[in-house]
């Protein structure tokens, strides 16, 4: 039986078990919602459910996007799907296919409650960019056939699925593409830059670059991040997306290594790795489409997320020792 009263919001969050889906599922029932999460667990984590657990209008079921679903609901938020490079490239043919059945299902199950639907695209639809900053109405610059594809070009696809479900079926959607977003509850070991520097930081060993350590990004910390897609969601405006959602302060990779080291009070050292294949050279969102119509932008510094970060890996870390 079913948590869920009459009267309040009730969300689904797919993906609710990941990083990300558990600071959206806390900040939603923080704000008085009730929230179902789904996720299969091939890259979140039950600790993340055992926490949510606390509160008495979250519920759980383990299932996976692909699966026809059949609830009741007046909001949803697909964030199906592993997203960093050593998750997604594990499994490159379920990674495509829950992109693209994935969003299938959220969109029907949107129509079938009359629900709005929030897609989670990514920066990288726009692959390895020719623009800088990269604007919405860029249309990247993607290998369709190389080892990112699977990620790249399935959330490509799902935005595709998603305005061709607006334009056909009047289905209320709204898409933001998500750029480098970092934060408490990251896993140590999947691949990406900040939980890369800080686990090898913590531990003493030797941060691994894979380049020159030029190339940028920029990075949003969560908190920030899930501000910014519960106001496009819930905004009244008739804005669907895409809207970029990320920091544009860009750093190079070196800067971003050494200010771990110096954070975190490590001894290591930097080492150089070759670079990926069509690992990007440049990612900086232009944000202005956010700014101007959901008066969003990011607040919190660099150097306090990244303290907040270090806090929770040193934590993880401990208990392992």
């Amino acid at each position: 039986m079913s948590i869920f009263s009459v009267s309040k919001k009730r969300v689904l969050v797919t993906g609710g078990a990941g990083f990300l889906g558990f600071h959206l599922c806390k900040k939603l029932l923080e704000k008085g919602y009730e929230v179902l999460a789904i996720d299969n667990f091939f890259s979140g984590f039950r600790d993340n459910i055992i926490e949510l657990q606390k509160f008495p209008s979250f519920e759980f079921v383990r299932m996976d996007v692909k699966s026809k679903m059949n609830f009741k609901l007046d909001l949803i938020f697909n964030l199906a799907c592993p997203a960093s490079p050593v998750h997604y490239q594990k499994d490159p043919v379920e990674t495509l296919t829950t992109c693209i059945q994935g969003a299938i299902n959220v969109l029907n199950l949107a129509n079938d409650n009359n629900a709005t639907v929030f897609q989670a695209s990514t920066s990288e639809v726009y692959g390895d960019p020719k623009v800088h900053p990269q604007t919405e109405n860029y249309w990247g610059n993607v290998n369709p056939i190389g080892h990112r594809a699977c990620y790249d070009e399935g959330k490509r696809c799902a935005e595709t699925l998603f305005f061709d479900y607006h334009r056909q079926f009047n289905t209320k959607i709204k898409v933001a593409r998500i750029f480098n977003t970092y934060g408490p509850r990251m896993s140590l070991d999947d691949g990406r830059v900040i939980s890369n520097f800080i686990s090898q930081a913590i531990k003493g060993e030797k941060i691994s670059i894979y380049g020159n350590g030029e190339q940028t990004r920029s990075f949003c910390y969560v908190d920030d991040l899930v501000d910014g897609i519960i106001n496009l969601t819930l905004s009244t405006s008739p804005l669907v997306g895409p809207v970029n959602l990320g920091n544009p302060e860009e750093i190079k990779i070196i800067d971003i290594a050494k200010k771990i080291i110096e954070l975190t009070k490590s001894t290591s050292k930097i080492s150089f790795h070759s670079l990926p294949m069509d690992d990007p050279v440049q990612r900086n969102p232009d944000i202005s489409l956010a700014k101007d119509k959901l008066s969003w932008k990011p607040i919190i510094t660099l150097d306090s997320g990244l303290l907040k970060t270090i806090d929770f890996f040193k934590s993880v870390i401990d208990k392992k020792r």
